[in-house]
């Protein structure tokens, strides 16, 4: 046996406890197990054709090989990304840190206080900086808030009688180039008609509902948005801005002007260019729009003992309850790299931003004075970090490339420069060297930086922001490191314990596959530097591509939807672009099944569809008889199906082929949701059932940590038909030979996260990516036989198998006055995050182990529940003071002097021996969510503000 071997140490059970499961289960092999699970006319033939696996060394090795084929110059090329200094405690206590990158979305608020608290943070500097009401707690990137500004002002111009039906939507031209791509990629479906132009010329028609303007502009400029935004407020058009947020210490905030939306990134906010991605963007708005934001707010409120606690508020507004009512398919952040860029604020505070700002602002004036006095024209009347020089960029670029410097060429006689916060004297005056030979001058040096404001008068800032204590100290490493190991001790994460919830694979993210992320060779690299710079990140992601189409079948893979919605979205609007190259631009009709998850009919919808739901079998299957009938009645208009495999109730439905073979006789194409692709890699795939594309979570099945509710990244597979329409970008190629524009800003999206799942591929290689999925399903079924007895299971496939998950059915327990949340709450005492709650039914539990997860920590999960089944058998309708209700047990209740429960303090806290152990404290006792969504405060202001009287 080769222990060095990867799969030895991703998979959990050892090959004894392996033995010991199928005795359980009483199988002879683990074979036998698939067998009976997965329905035998769609597994594979043979083996999926992989590299040979890599151990982690020799893998180690190998992606610090490639990374030296990245060449890392100086950059100054700007358009929303820019170098950035990553604090070390920053780099070291978050980002490398598996407390908080192993994490889930905080759904459990009471063991997610930590990263609640540091996306607060993120909320109060967010909406100080933009002088807005109410922010989110991030979005994917700028472009795409950008678009979903446009969609959130397109659908509140219904509630101004004169701008119903209105749809034009003006698009300033100094927009970043890859925003108004993914603008348009959104305005089509859904009705809206662009107008890109000038500022300057506006009309401000009554034909417009809304606008949006960069600020600064794409080149530098920064215009008069004051009085855009005064103008425009008076003909009731609505503004959004996007706005550079380190800009904003020096600019007066947009709010202050009358902004409707502001949006941008936060990447320069400490967090690595990576090629393009993760990055947290931001989206802040009025409050009368809160209902319209998309994302998710973290709100205040208070817990069972009026103490302050911290949750996700409005959760109704999340797509998966309103399905094709909703505006948005968003319903995940950039959780982790939100944290980072709140820390980075946290780190400077107040004065560290002005300095770093001011910093910046005076090195653009000092070149550009530099510049001038070599006969330079600088062009840009008002800047903060951008110059915009009037030169011969081919001469300029020549002498720039043997200097190992980036700039940006908008056009033939013109070179524009974007200082950041790494920029050194000593580059200006490379810079100034460049200039000079170009200009064949000597060269002059500068020794200092200039001190002088360069942004008109009225546009600069004069309110305060960042005024709040935490703010304010935590200003020595010492002092930071403290605070964030104080958050995150108050979260439950990975690396305490299983987290078995359905559908979302919290699987092991291994230290191997994390640590290329923190190598300066991949995570200084711009995602519009020339090609040849990019020599290692273009040969990892095209293994990558290559990879996730041998995986699912397909013919093609476009890496760049940055979120499992984006890939959703990305799916339905290939297929369109395919139908309307057939001239079947009636297509439109897309069939859902009931238990489809919410963000499929909110894509459909964004992507121009009409939605028609399915119904499902008392068994969880698809009705096919009524899918039948729906696709036969809809034959002339069908698009697609949206279907998930196996299904959302965990089950191989054996249909399968039958149902794709229904809908591509009736002229559509079938769209797979990769969910579950954890239950199908290397013994089944979409291509195989009969799909056309998939979306794939790499996120849940290869391995990219969920952050705490992000990063996320979902690819897009597709049959060869679909592949000249895969998505481009503007600046650099990618994408079919008739590719739609972009999805997201970046090519490859969010590119750096990338390198996670290409490692976890080239070190499990065929047989032990094939290996982790058998192991998975063997886990599932594991815990569906533990828990036989005390816990029924709604849905099994023909022989009574589950996937790689199951639902458990906790509603004959309401009969005992307990419901599925209180044993959720519960399930914390015990030392575990509660698996998925009431989806895809309402009142159950959906579990999944994963195969990472050995037997023994499996058998502890099991015991908890099997406990908890035990103190629902003593539960009583009329008592509700109980172990389950009051759950979860705080070590303040603990250690209270009173202590007025009718069961002892060790039952409470303590319930099996395990848990002495490892206890983990929740900090807070159970939130009240009602509360919190009537009160709601979405920053750092003290609780004494928002109190009811």
């Amino acid at each position: 046996m080769n222990t060095n071997a990867f799969a030895l140490r991703h998979i959990g059970p050892n090959q004894e406890d392996q033995n010991l499961m199928l005795q359980t289960l009483g199988v002879d092999s683990l074979d036998q197990l698939i067998y009976e699970t997965i329905p035998d006319d769609i597994r594979l033939k043979k083996p999926l054709n992989l590299d040979e696996p890599m151990t982690e060394y020799e893998y180690l090795l190998h992606i610090h090989k490639l990374s030296l084929k990245n060449k890392v110059y100086k950059t100054y090329i700007g358009l929303g990304y820019h170098p950035t200094v990553l604090p070390a405690v920053i780099q070291r206590n978050v980002l490398e840190n598996p407390g908080w990158y192993t994490a889930y979305t905080p759904y459990q608020a009471e063991i997610a206080q930590g990263r609640l608290e540091a996306l607060l943070n993120f909320q109060t500097m967010v909406i100080d900086l933009t002088g807005m009401e109410i922010a989110n707690a991030s979005l994917l990137d700028e472009s795409t808030a950008a678009a979903e500004a446009m969609s959130l002002l397109f659908a509140v111009r219904e509630r101004d009688q004169k701008k119903a039906g209105v749809n034009k939507f003006f698009v300033s031209e100094n927009i970043l180039p890859q925003t108004l791509s993914v603008l348009q990629t959104r305005a089509t479906p859904i009705g809206i008609e662009l107008v890109v132009g000038s500022e300057e010329d506006f009309n401000f028609s009554s034909e417009f509902f809304g606008a949006i303007l960069q600020y600064p502009g794409k080149e530098g400029q920064i215009t008069d948005i004051k009085s855009f935004i005064e103008q425009a407020n008076a003909a009731r058009i609505k503004v959004a801005v996007a706005a550079d947020i380190l800009s904003l210490v020096k600019l007066e905030a947009p709010g202050k002007f009358g902004a409707d939306v502001v949006v941008g990134t936060t990447q320069r906010f400490g967090i690595p260019m990576g090629y393009g991605g993760p990055h947290a963007a931001y989206f802040a708005t009025k409050e009368a729009y809160k209902r319209d934001l998309p994302g998710r707010i973290i709100g205040v409120t208070k817990d069972t003992n009026g103490n302050r606690a911290l949750r996700m508020a409005l959760q109704t507004r999340e797509q998966h309850i309103k399905r094709d009512k909703a505006t948005s398919n968003i319903c995940t952040a950039q959780v982790l790299l939100a944290v980072m860029a709140s820390m980075y604020a946290v780190y400077h505070g107040p004065k560290g931003l002005k300095f770093i700002a001011n910093r910046v602002h005076n090195k653009a004036v000092t070149l550009a004075n530099a510049l001038e006095k070599l006969g330079y024209e600088q062009v840009n009347s008002s800047f903060f970090d951008t110059i915009l020089i009037k030169a011969n960029a081919k001469k300029i670029e020549k002498i720039a490339n043997r200097k190992k410097v980036n700039l940006y060429y908008p056009n033939k006689n013109t070179v524009a420069i974007s200082v950041n916060e790494t920029t050194l004297i000593p580059d200006l005056n490379v810079l100034i060297s460049v200039f000079a030979k170009a200009a064949d001058k000597k060269s002059m040096v500068i020794s200092e930086v200039e001190q002088h404001n360069n942004i008109a008068e009225d546009l600069q800032r004069t309110s305060d922001f960042l005024t709040e204590p935490v703010f304010n100290s935590y200003h020595s490493e010492t002092e930071l490191m403290r605070y964030i190991k104080m958050l995150e001790r108050k979260d439950l994460s990975l690396n305490h314990s299983m987290i078995s919830l359905g559908s979302c694979t919290m699987k092991l993210n291994a230290a191997s596959e994390m640590l290329p992320l923190s190598s300066v060779n991949w995570g200084t690299i711009h995602p519009f530097a020339p090609l040849k710079q990019a020599k290692g990140y273009l040969k990892v992601l095209k293994a990558l591509e290559d990879q996730l189409t041998e995986i699912t079948g397909f013919a093609a893979t476009s890496l760049q939807p940055n979120s499992g919605a984006q890939g959703e979205f990305a799916g339905l609007m290939v297929i369109k672009a395919y139908h309307e190259s057939r001239g079947d631009h009636h297509r439109n009709i897309c069939l859902i099944p009931s238990s489809a998850h919410g963000t499929n009919p909110a894509s459909a919808v964004m992507a121009g569809m009409k939605v028609v739901v399915t119904k499902s079998t008392e068994e969880g299957n698809i009705d096919v008889e009524d899918l039948r009938e729906k696709a036969e009645l809809h034959a002339d208009n069908l698009s697609c199906l949206m279907v998930t495999y196996p299904s959302t109730h965990g089950v191989y439905e054996s249909a399968i082929k039958e149902i794709t073979k229904i809908i591509h006789d009736n002229g559509g194409q079938v769209y797979m949701d990769g969910a579950n692709m954890n239950a199908q890699v290397g013994l089944t795939n979409p291509g195989n059932i009969g799909a056309d594309v998939c979306h794939l979570n790499l996120h849940k099945t290869f391995a990219i940590p969920h952050g705490g509710g992000g990063p996320g990244v979902g690819p897009i597979c597709v049959a060869e038909q679909l592949v000249p329409f895969l998505p481009g970008n503007p600046i650099v190629k990618t994408g079919g030979k008739d590719a739609i524009t972009g999805i997201s800003a970046a090519p490859f999206g969010s590119a750096l996260v990338c390198l996670i799942s290409y490692g976890y591929i080239k070190m499990l290689g065929a047989e032990g990516l094939t290996e982790s999925t058998k192991v998975a399903i063997l886990n599932a079924n594991y815990i569906k036989q533990r828990l036989q007895g005390s816990f029924d299971t709604l849905y099994s496939g023909e022989r009574g198998r589950a996937a790689h998950e199951m639902i458990v059915d906790c509603r004959p327990f309401k009969a005992n006055g307990i419901e599925v949340t209180d044993i959720a709450k519960r399930l914390i005492d015990y030392g575990f995050h509660s698996p998925t709650l009431s989806f895809p039914v309402a009142g159950t539990l959906m579990i999944e182990p994963t195969e990472s997860e050995s037997k023994g920590e499996i058998d502890r999960f099991c015991d908890a529940l099997i406990a908890i089944k035990s103190e629902i058998d003593k539960a009583s309708k009329d008592e509700i003071n109980n172990v389950l209700k009051n759950a979860p047990h705080t070590l303040a209740m603990l250690t209270s002097e009173t202590w007025d429960f009718p069961y002892s303090r060790e039952q409470a806290a303590f319930p099996l021996d395990y848990v002495k152990e490892n206890k983990f404290w929740p900090s807070v006792r159970r939130v009240d969510d009602a509360y919190g969504d009537r009160n709601l405060i979405c920053s750092c202001a003290p609780i004494e503000d928002y109190i009811e009287a």
